[in-house]
């Protein structure tokens, strides 16, 4: 099986976990791993050349998913929107149209660049949190989906909800360091990213779906 994951600091506990689960796993030379950022992945799995990956959210209509995906209560801290003329994010699906549906104009900007633009104290309007504000409800910008090896994904999914992966400080010491921020900076704002899906974030992503054919 063939796993796409997002390329950004929002999925590090799960990267590790995948990595762990895929080592004791008894089938682990049937798992690959491929990264990319979101619109990436969705090209990819749409053309099923990916098995099972989080896709943008706004992407997941008609696929099947498991209850896992990437989450924010209130601030996400890494999908902003800076002042100035419209204008997409190229690795985005679901934050450009999430910008869409607030009407709210200004360049769009995600992940980790995002992030480090908020860590160094720059201007920014938060998108979960304008969802939030009008809502009030969490926002989810992608979800575990799969075309193939449902009852294996969907394992994984279960597993990955049962269990507290913690991440090695090593781990924690490098990433930090490719994005510029601090390990304890890193740490915090993955306190603010859920993975499972309550029926507030399945309610929320209904009516972000809903809205979003209205435009």
């Amino acid at each position: 099986m063939l796993f796409g994951s997002i390329s950004y600091l929002n999925l590090l506990p799960f990267q590790v976990f995948l990595k762990r689960y895929i080592s004791n796993n008894a089938a682990k030379m049937t798992f690959r791993n491929k990264r990319a950022v979101p619109s990436a992945i969705n090209k990819a799995f749409k053309r099923q050349s990916i098995h099972a990956a989080f896709i943008s959210s706004i992407e997941s209509r008609k696929c099947n998913c498991t209850d896992l995906g990437i989450i924010a209560h209130k601030k996400v801290y890494s999908v902003l929107l800076l002042e100035g003329k419209n204008q997409t994010d190229p690795a985005s699906a679901t934050s450009n149209q999430l910008a869409k549906v607030l009407n709210l104009q200004g360049q769009v900007l995600i992940g980790d660049v995002a992030l480090k633009h908020y860590l160094d104290g720059k201007a920014g309007i938060d998108l979960a949190e304008a969802w939030y504000n009008k809502t009030g409800l969490p926002f989810v910008f992608a979800r575990l989906c799969y075309n193939k090896h449902s009852d294996s994904v969907q394992r994984l999914a279960r597993t990955f909800a049962r269990k507290k992966t913690k991440i090695p400080q090593y781990i924690l010491k490098r990433e930090a360091k490719k994005r510029g921020i601090s390990p304890k900076e890193l740490t915090w704002y993955l306190e603010h990213i859920f993975y499972e899906m309550d029926w507030k974030s399945k309610r929320s992503l209904k009516l972000f779906l809903k809205k979003s054919k209205k435009i």
